[in-house]
């Protein structure tokens, strides 16, 4: 018979086999980062692609809202143009003056006063009135094209973010 005492067998079957315990787990655990690591990286690669498409979308809404904005600054030059040239007239609001051409008994003609512009130019302040609303109405469109601009940029990015 061999001299090895029982215990010593017992310690020595257990610790090799706490011994195997622990490399398994930790193995098994190097294993499992492993794969998070892939899985992370798979799903940081899909990140960067709907990123990417979402840029690209936003920037094709930027490119649009600012063609609408050129358009409404054109419109809006074109007309202040027309304005100073005294093209545009306020509507009249209550009843239209008639121009009367009265004769004058004064014998000279440089007694008789003439008017500052004619009769059928605006006058400054219609002019102001007129540019004042053109404005208002040229801020008003800038801020619909952005609102819009925005919600179709908000919905795309839904759309976008929900199919995946």
């Amino acid at each position: 018979m061999l001299p090895i005492p029982l215990p010593w067998l017992i310690v020595g079957v257990l610790v090799s086999l706490f011994g195997s315990y622990r490399v398994g787990h930790h193995y098994g655990w190097l294993e499992r980062d492993n794969d998070m690591k892939i899985a992370i990286a798979k799903k940081n690669d899909e990140a960067r692609e709907i990123e990417r498409n979402m840029g690209e979308k936003l920037n094709q809404q930027s490119a649009k809202l600012q063609e609408a904005n050129d358009a409404i600054n054109k419109k809006t030059t074109a007309l202040a143009v027309a304005n100073r040239a005294g093209k545009l007239r306020l509507c009249p609001t209550g009843n239209v003056q008639a121009a009367t051409n009265t004769a004058s008994t004064s014998a000279d003609s440089k007694a008789t006063s003439q008017p500052d512009r004619q009769t059928n130019e605006p006058s400054d302040a219609e002019r102001a009135t007129i540019d004042a609303i053109a404005e208002i109405v040229a801020q008003g469109d800038k801020n619909t094209a952005a609102l819009n601009a925005c919600v179709d940029s908000y919905q795309q990015m839904r759309e976008l973010i929900n199919s995946k």
